[in-house]
């Protein structure tokens, strides 16, 4: 059945503009003033409100086994809560175990993926390697429209990647035309400090950001950036968290590498603060890695945002219940990493972005859909309002508001770290392959119903 929207405004990365936008089947195939209704459409009155590209969400852990247990949301609830919030695209990791054939890895995630209710898509980490890894690689990037490669610098003697196979990896990720993404943290010395931290006596989660201090972040953005300048690689830096960090993307793209930047919803409005106190439940909710940092760290990574130093905002969704977190109750080491927000993402970026005047409507859309559409190399398909475009669209009330809450969002967990928080700017409507999934807080969503993107290589130059 098709669909129009009217009477909106239709913001892009480029522009804002008064039009329809006609939808058929799975793809968007007018936008224009005064389209002729078609017989039997479904009409989207969409007055004062704008019409948007659908949110792509470039980091998020749906059903992810980790530190002994698994996460709450799984790619259908994780995928369903996204729509509730404007989000219709999320990029999940594969995350292999060493010695696990990648391939074999993957071929996991995509069965688990299947009951997704929004689109999805996949980068591989690379967390070991020898020539079977080199062999995995080419396949995935050939046959199964994987183009990003993910390397944890973090997590010593669990999956964290050396030097060594940083250099292998990120030297196949550009014969083969993908691009290398890394968390950046040392991993060596966040697991020299946390056993520091314990010999003292200090098992709280008030100890996890002391092990993991913005100098630990810096310290391997600048590495990263260093191995792929030598190598000549593009590279992408997931969750920066911290001003230092910032400082060596942005002193790198000064001198003309191609180093892109991602920040976390919860970096940009959430403060070391919450680790502090005597409620370990509360703590614990927010342990993850980059941890939340103090607020000079957010007024840097908005300027980020504001400079385009920073390319994309995401969530690193990744949640776990109270009783899971307990497991970290005498050593904070143990506690699972990971925060939710796949669902309150866009609302959050906006209401503290454009209500504030740090960004544009047209800003807004860059950093939550359309920079990671060309980074990824899923532009035109996703990240655009205009003809051809699949037909992801949110229709977002910029006067509307809402009080986010655990009690009433559609993530599980059962904790939402930006609780209570009140936000002027949410979807009325989301559409997801040209069908209405939310309206009006009546979320459709349908398991199953989320597709698997194909990602393109890039191009490589050719051999002399």
């Amino acid at each position: 059945m098709a669909t129009i929207i009217r009477g909106g405004t239709v913001v892009n990365a480029d522009r804002a503009f008064r039009a329809d936008v006609l939808c058929d089947g799975d793809k968007i195939i007018a936008v224009g003033q005064d389209l002729t209704t078609p017989a039997q459409a479904q009409i989207i009155d969409a007055g004062g409100q704008y019409v948007m590209p659908g949110g792509i969400d470039p980091h998020t852990h749906m059903q992810l086994p980790f530190m002994g247990t698994v996460t709450a949301d799984d790619f259908f609830t994780g995928t369903a809560a996204g729509l509730a919030g404007g989000t219709t695209t999320i990029m999940d990791f594969v995350i292999p175990s060493p010695q696990q054939s990648l391939l074999e890895a993957y071929h996991t995630w995509r069965g688990w993926a299947q009951k997704s209710a929004g689109d999805y898509t996949f980068h591989v980490a690379v967390t070991w390697w020898d020539k079977t890894v080199h062999a995995d690689m080419g396949t995935l990037v050939r046959e199964h429209g994987v183009n990003s490669f993910k390397h944890f610098m973090a997590y010593k003697n669990a999956i964290m990647a050396d030097d060594e196979i940083l250099i292998n990896s990120f030297t196949r990720a550009l014969e083969l035309g993908a691009l290398p993404t890394v968390h950046a943290e040392n991993g060596e010395l966040v697991f020299q400090l946390q056993q520091t931290l314990l010999k003292k006596g200090l098992t709280g989660p008030s100890s996890h950001p002391l092990s993991r201090p913005p100098v630990v972040e810096a310290e391997a953005v600048n590495r990263a950036i260093a191995i792929a300048n030598v190598i000549n690689t593009p590279v992408y830096i997931v969750h920066v968290s911290c001003a230092e960090a910032l400082e060596a993307i942005t002193r790198a793209r000064a001198n003309g590498q191609r180093v892109y930047g991602e920040a976390l919803a919860g970096h940009l409005v959430i403060d070391d603060s919450v680790y502090h106190g005597s409620d370990f439940e509360f703590a614990a909710a927010h342990v993850m890695s980059p941890p939340f940092r103090g607020k000079p760290h957010q007024t840097a990574l908005w300027r980020g945002l504001q400079g385009g130093n920073l390319h994309t905002t995401a969530t690193d969704h990744c949640t776990f219940c109270a009783a899971q977190k307990a497991a970290g109750r005498d050593d904070f080491t143990k506690i699972p990493n990971g925060c939710g927000g796949v669902e309150d993402r866009m609302a959050v970026v906006w209401d503290a972005g454009v209500n504030s005047g740090k960004l544009t409507p047209s800003e807004f859309v860059r950093v939550t859909s359309t920079n990671a559409a060309q980074i990824f190399n899923i532009y035109p398909r996703k990240g655009v309002v205009a003809a051809g475009a699949d037909a992801d669209i949110v229709v977002w009330d910029p006067q509307a508001t809402r009080s986010i809450s655990a009690k009433t969002q559609f993530a599980k967990g059962g904790f939402n770290v930006f609780e209570g928080r009140s936000v002027r700017g949410i979807p009325s409507h989301t559409l997801a392959a040209g069908k209405l999934v939310f309206k009006n807080g009546d979320l459709r969503a349908v398991e199953g119903a989320g597709r698997h993107v194909n990602r393109p290589a890039f191009a490589t130059v050719p051999a002399q």
